[in-house]
């Protein structure tokens, strides 16, 4: 397995994503951001989580066979014990992030997605194999109308997005609601995962929802037309695209959004 990979930090912030691969195995993380002026109780921060979290799942993954489910289980379970005793793991905005995993052996691609990054498969078809955990998108479609009527970076705007955040709060880890890696290992149940022969496939790209972007939110590309980006300029390719479509529209008029850029993350295996 051959893989590329870039990543990019929204303006003037940390980049709260976490990406990492050795020839066999590929892992990214996408942080859930805290707004200015809401409380996470966390001393560390989601760059530290997703960083943690990650580095956590790349050792394992590189020392054990188990399956990523259980691999995952283990390193929410790993993390929570590194900071319970100086963090309020208990409140609400406690550190979380999304999680893709994906493990090649000589025969078969073993896969992972827990929340709302985007794994594709290249598998030689008219098209690609899209496989993202969208509860968290169908909860909060009915809280969004009030951030999307506003100009993005606008005090209002900051300040409902700010209330939309610490909302969806109230509907993580739980059932009815979405999953991400946060406390409870329990959530790696959650998680969609399988396995594919590696016969099938081409390529796969492993994406934060803020290079997505351009497919799902933007509707520039087709994820096919994502795959051709990938294999032609590359990661940072793609993420220069989904910048300059952000640059194109910074009150969110064409495209509401909570952020007007937000980390962009891609990973690019070739097979």
């Amino acid at each position: 397995m051959r893989v590329g990979f870039a990543t990019e930090a929204a303006p003037g912030r940390d980049n709260e994503d976490y990406a990492a691969a050795t020839p066999d195995i590929a892992v990214l993380l996408d942080g859930a951001g805290t707004p200015p002026g809401s409380e996470s109780g966390c001393t560390h921060g989601v760059a530290w989580y997703s960083r943690t979290l990650g580095s956590t799942l790349v050792a394992s993954m590189t020392q054990s066979a188990e399956s990523l489910t259980d691999t995952l289980a283990d390193g929410i379970k790993t993390v929570a014990s590194l900071h319970d005793s100086t963090c309020d793991l208990a409140h609400p905005g406690t550190p979380s992030a999304t999680v893709i995993m994906l493990r090649c052996t000589s025969d078969a691609l073993d896969w992972l997605v827990l929340a709302d990054s985007t794994l594709v498969l290249d598998i030689g078809e008219p098209e690609p194999m899209v496989i993202t955990d969208d509860r968290e998108a169908h909860v909060g479609a009915r809280y969004r109308a009030t951030v999307d009527a506003l100009d993005s970076g606008s005090p209002e705007h900051i300040a409902a997005h700010r209330a939309y955040v610490e909302g969806m709060r109230h509907h993580r880890n739980r059932d009815g609601g979405f999953w991400v890696a946060a406390i409870d290992p329990l959530a790696a149940e959650q998680a969609l995962a399988g396995t594919i022969p590696t016969s099938r496939v081409r390529a796969a790209a492993l994406l934060s929802d803020g290079a997505t972007r351009l497919i799902d939110r933007f509707e520039l590309a087709t994820w096919q037309q994502a795959i051709n980006i990938l294999d032609r300029q590359g990661p940072s390719g793609l993420i220069h695209e989904v910048r300059k479509a952000e640059q194109s529209d910074p009150n969110g008029s064409r495209w509401p959004r909570g952020k007007t850029f937000d980390d962009a993350t891609a990973l690019y295996c070739r097979f």
